[in-house]
């Protein structure tokens, strides 16, 4: 470490470009706070940034243990970004268990600021360390500052009277202030986020605020850096911004959606990982009609669901995979009853309980084909963070105006990591007409005006939706099969398939709705990446790296997969190559490869991690023919 006679922090900040931070430590010791507020942080201060936060998959694994480590990654940046990065510049580690689960996602020359007190013979051990990393040279690859901060916490702490166990619970704020040091960050916003935060609480709130200055001066006061960094704001499209992560963009979608349906919002769910957020903050939004059902299972969410949307409202359940594997007979009902359902399945590793934490792509077959019988519907991918926002309007959108279930993709991955979000003009969003039965719609033989339920509408095939309560619109629910028009129960079997047929063409009639494949075209290009889902960020950037290199490359992004966007077929034989990354086992690519019978190749990652990009670089040049 290198020191000098007089304080470096007296010089003009080192400008750079970006920077991508990961913090990591017991998940006891606030690494998901410390990260989100310094990533609001350099929101208020105006970068470009995305985050990536990294749960352990156990809730209580052992303190000191690599199955108890929480990370959270952030790149900040003055220029457009579009994933958190590949690997961090600099690991906050706040305990040896932190360091070895993180160490090989480093890049070489990378800072490591390193918690000193947390190395004792038991950490270590707990770790798995047979000897320190501090002192055995494995770390001479890195520049490693080691930094005091268990003690120095419980130090400034002694003063307010607080006690040294309960001190060191604020240890993750004087990493927070080094930090802010470090990238002149500023200070006001975190010491007002203190107060609020803390209020009740106001020795809590004293040794979080003490923590916090103690970090950042220590920084300001000792000779161990350097020089300090700077990353400059970045420029913006003009308008507001907030960050949202996508779990909170969903659910102001949903709120937007009901609110341009003139419907009110219903949500019957049962909390599991990586979705209940949505159910959190639906819970505290009823000034905007919204109702929140916690169900006592899956299976009864998305009855209540179904429920409000037979009686008028935009009904909604949310889960992930092993939650949408038990609403599946009750999705099946909707279909049947051709109803306005929207399902939100944020996906996570599977089967079972799999990787409750971790983000995967597993669950595209189900949504096409977990039912029993002929029983489609329309499936929408939402790609980022922010975009969680306009695709939960969408599968609103079809959900209301075709009178079917509608399944909306997310994962663990977009649910919780974030990005700046320009707040949209409400009034230029376009309205949803429920266009609700008002009267009956069919003369009998005799001339009594009567209501048929499955009377269809001759462009988009849906059935009237008539909410109970209307007089003269009195109808017949339930999941035997209905008679074309009358809604009568009918087991004739030409009905039956007549009715399949009908089923399955109002979905593929919805690509008429829909928008043409957006394709990032190079002329010249012989391979199309074509990807869905959270896989957008990493496949955009690397499509960059690769035409950076000189090499031609196009791009397109599917939101629609069920039905396919009606112009796909053209654009993949526009190409001689194809290749698809996904994180399972290729279910996008067999769908393009057995619909359109193109030679589409994949790519795949089952890690519980999201792509880097250098991966999809490495892919793409590889699919070019080796350049490099």
């Amino acid at each position: 470490m290198t020191t000098t006679e007089e304080p470096r922090h007296h010089a003009e900040p080192q400008q750079v470009d970006r920077v991508v931070i990961r913090i990591a430590g017991d998940s006891g010791d606030g690494m998901q706070l410390t990260g989100d507020r310094f990533t609001e942080t350099s929101a208020l201060f105006g970068n470009d940034l995305a985050t990536f936060p990294d749960f352990p998959a156990e809730i209580r694994a052992p303190a000191g243990t690599l199955a108890g480590v929480s990370a959270f990654q952030v790149q900040i940046s003055d220029h457009d970004i579009l994933t958190p990065g590949d690997a961090p510049n600099v690991l906050v580690a706040m305990n040896p268990a932190a360091l070895r689960a993180n160490i090989g996602v480093m890049e070489n020359g990378a800072t490591l600021l390193v918690n000193v007190d947390a190395f004792d013979e038991r950490s270590l051990h707990k770790a798995g360390y047979e000897d320190n990393p501090l002192t055995d040279n494995s770390l001479s690859a890195f520049t490693v500052f080691e930094v005091p901060m268990t003690s120095l916490t419980q130090e400034v702490c002694k003063e307010a009277g607080v006690k040294p166990r309960d001190a060191e619970r604020s240890k993750n704020f004087f990493a927070l202030g080094l930090l802010s040091w470090l990238y002149n960050r500023p200070v006001e916003p975190t010491i007002e986020w203190i107060g609020t935060k803390f209020a009740e609480r106001p020795l809590v709130s004293e040794a979080n605020t003490r923590a916090f200055r103690a970090g950042y001066h220590f920084g300001e006061t000792v000779e161990l850096f350097e020089a300090t960094y700077e990353v400059r704001p970045a420029h913006f499209d003009p308008g507001e911004y907030t960050q949202v992560t996508g779990n909170q963009a969903l659910a102001w979608g949903l709120i937007a959606a009901a609110r341009l349906a003139g419907l009110p919002l219903f949500l019957g769910s049962y909390p599991i990982t990586p979705a209940s957020d949505i159910l959190h903050e639906l819970s505290r939004r009823k000034e905007f009609g919204v109702r929140t059902f916690q169900a006592e299972d899956e299976i009864a969410g998305v009855g209540s669901a179904l429920g409000a949307a037979f009686g008028g409202s935009l009904g909604v359940t949310t889960t992930s995979g092993p939650g949408l594997d038990l609403k599946s007979e009750a999705i099946g009902l909707a279909i049947n009853l051709e109803l306005s359902l929207l399902v939100v399945d944020i996906q996570r590793g599977g089967p079972s309980t799999g990787l409750p934490t971790k983000a995967e792509q597993a669950d595209l077959l189900h949504a096409m084909y977990g039912r029993h019988g002929e029983a489609p519907l329309p499936i929408v991918a939402a790609k980022t963070p922010a975009h969680c926002f306009e695709a939960a309007i969408e599968a609103a959108r079809l959900a209301i105006t075709y009178r079917t279930p509608v399944i909306l993709l997310s994962d663990g991955y977009l649910a919780n990591g974030a990005e700046p979000w320009r707040l949209p003009d409400v009034d230029a969003l376009p309205r949803i007409d429920p266009a609700f039965a008002t009267e009956p719609n069919h003369t009998s033989a005799d001339g009594t005006a009567e209501f048929w339920p499955y009377l269809r509408d001759e462009v988009t095939l849906a059935r009237p939706w008539a909410p109970p309560g209307v007089p003269g619109l009195e109808h017949r629910i339930g999941g035997l099969e209905k008679a074309d028009g009358s809604g009568n129960v009918s087991y004739d079997t030409v009905n039956h398939e007549r009715m399949v047929h009908l089923r399955n063409d109002k979905i593929a009639g919805i690509a008429a709705s829909i928008p043409p494949v957006d394709v990032d075209d190079e002329d010249g290009a012989e391979l199309l990446v074509l990807a869905w889902g959270s896989t957008y960020g990493a496949v955009a950037a690397g499509v960059r790296r690769v035409r950076a290199r000189g090499q031609r490359v196009a791009h397109a992004h599917l939101v629609h997969l069920n039905p396919f966007p009606r112009d796909l077929g053209d654009v993949l034989r526009r190409y001689s190559k194809v290749l698809v990354p996904e994180m399972n086992l290729g279910q996008l690519s067999r769908l393009v490869r057995s619909e359109y019978l193109v030679d589409a190749r994949s790519l795949n990652k089952v890690q519980g991690v999201p792509f880097r990009a250098a991966e999809i670089e490495a892919a793409i040049l590889s699919h070019l023919g080796g350049a490099e």
